[in-house]
């Protein structure tokens, strides 16, 4: 409350904001009745693993303008309505700015970072992560593949400047988040990848091909089609690079930082109503 009485703003905006509690945004809200108030929440959500995310997002909605996730809202139940929005995850030119598909020498054909979440360094003892199995079986099937992969087989993951030093030394790149597919769902791995220029391939069942096609980004059925297509375009330079491009070009155009601020203010101070957005609608 003393924060936003020194500043008297238009817009507060949370993020995964475990620690500001209902009563305070009530306090606010009663304070300062003009003013807006949203939140933008990351982390994957559903009604069975991932339920405590759901809960955490849920619980401030009485309070709240509009709630941005990155599950499409569809995939939830009791998040159909007008006030909880999918975003993508953004790309900013400053940050996704590899031009990975200019480069003409790779050491490694395929790259994929794991980690045991972002507020962890190290992987944690123990802990299994259901995509192992599926990193070891690809690399099992194919032995003339050359994997750079972290956060498996007591490989440390990798992070910040370390994480696009790595990337850079790869053709191509596996986007692969935690658990079942939910609809529009990924980490902002995806941005990294794709944002960065990097031949990424994405398993179909994300339904992310309703917002790239097939020039875009390489989708998959399975393990094995998933192994077909590695060695495909693992060969098939020309290929490589003109779906690499054509996904970053969409990325940054459509889905940049500003493209979707943009879209979160529309939405909040429920303004500029005919301007359409790219993912609206998918």
């Amino acid at each position: 409350m003393e924060i936003t009485a020194n500043f008297h703003p238009n817009l507060l905006i949370l993020g995964h904001a475990d620690q500001i509690q209902n009563k305070s945004l009530n306090i606010i809200k009663d304070f300062y009745p003009s003013i807006k108030i949203c939140q933008w929440f990351l982390d994957k959500m559903d009604d069975n693993k991932w339920k405590m995310n759901k809960n955490r997002f849920s619980k401030k909605f009485e309070y709240l303008d509009a709630s941005f996730c990155t599950t499409h809202p569809s995939s939830i139940k009791s998040f159909n309505k007008k006030n909880v929005l999918f975003i993508p995850n953004p790309v900013d030119k400053t940050f996704e700015n590899l031009n990975i598909y200019k480069k003409k020498f790779f050491k490694f054909d395929l790259f994929f970072a794991l980690s045991h979440g972002v507020h962890r360094g190290t992987l944690k003892p123990g802990k299994y992560d259901n995509r192992e199995f599926l990193l070891n079986k690809l690399i099992q099937l194919n032995s003339e593949i050359k994997f750079n992969i972290f956060g498996i087989n007591k490989r440390q993951p990798v992070w910040a400047e370390n994480f696009k030093d790595e990337l850079l030394k790869s053709k191509m790149a596996l986007n692969l988040s935690q658990g079942s597919s939910l609809k529009f769902y990924t980490s902002d791995r995806f941005a990294q990848l794709v944002g960065n220029g990097i031949l990424t391939f994405v398993d179909k069942k994300t339904k992310l091909n309703k917002l790239f096609s097939n020039n875009e980004i390489v989708f998959y059925k399975n393990i094995r089609d998933l192994s077909l297509k590695i060695n495909n375009y693992k060969n098939d330079k020309n290929s490589r690079i003109r779906i690499a491009k054509n996904g970053m070009k969409k990325y940054h155009k459509y889905m940049n930082s500003t493209i979707i601020s943009k879209y979160m203010l529309n939405k909040t101070f429920n303004i500029n109503k005919k301007e359409k957005f790219f993912w609206e609608n998918k």
